[in-house]
């Protein structure tokens, strides 16, 4: 889920016009998604990708998934989605990614799923609060919210906050791994 730019809070979202930042070799260098994410990721799981953009992340869960489980690759905007369908056509990957376009007040998906990744993403969106509820909603029992933010976009005071709204969702915080420049927690659904 990501927020339309909004002048009076100065939110903004990444244009599909420069995505190509998102997808560059050397951002696998300092972000590597397999090193990233292969501790959590397990066969049979439903990942979603919230946020997706051109489907940095995306690819990569769906190989890890290998055989079985899947992949919701979500974003706001259509162009984004677009970019990781045409990564993944005629691909065996093509089975295991499903694409979703995110409502712009919610991320609207229904289906219950293992493990979400919002990589870059909290900082963008307009209520936090709202978004938090919602994935809660859809996390099966003991699913795993990877939250990561850009130090050059959130402090550690405003991290610090978002932590306090998650645990007052009934949410568990556990430390996450260490991420080039970034800040991470890891959320558990104890319900």
């Amino acid at each position: 889920m990501e927020s339309t730019i909004n002048n009076e809070k100065d939110i903004r979202i990444c244009p599909v016009e420069k995505a190509g930042i998102l997808d560059h070799s050397i951002r696998r260098f300092f972000q590597n998604p397999e090193k990233i994410l292969k501790p959590f990721i397990k066969e049979g799981m439903t990942v979603l990708d919230l946020g997706c953009g051109p489907g940095f992340f995306s690819l990569e869960i769906a190989k890890l998934l290998t055989d079985s489980g899947k992949v919701i690759a979500a974003d706001l905007q259509d162009g984004m989605l677009e970019k990781v369908s045409q990564k993944i056509k005629g691909t065996e990957l093509e089975q295991r990614i499903t694409l979703h376009k995110c409502h712009e007040d919610r991320i609207g998906v229904t289906e219950k799923v293992d493990f979400v990744l919002a990589f870059y993403l909290v900082h963008e969106v307009p209520d936090p609060d709202a978004l938090f509820r919602e994935l809660k909603s859809i996390l099966k029992p003991n699913g795993l919210i990877f939250i990561i933010e850009p130090k050059f976009h959130v402090t550690k005071k405003s991290f610090d906050s978002m932590i306090d709204k998650i645990k007052d969702i009934g949410m568990e915080i556990i430390d996450g791994p260490k991420v080039f420049f970034s800040r991470t927690i890891i959320a558990k659904n104890l319900s």
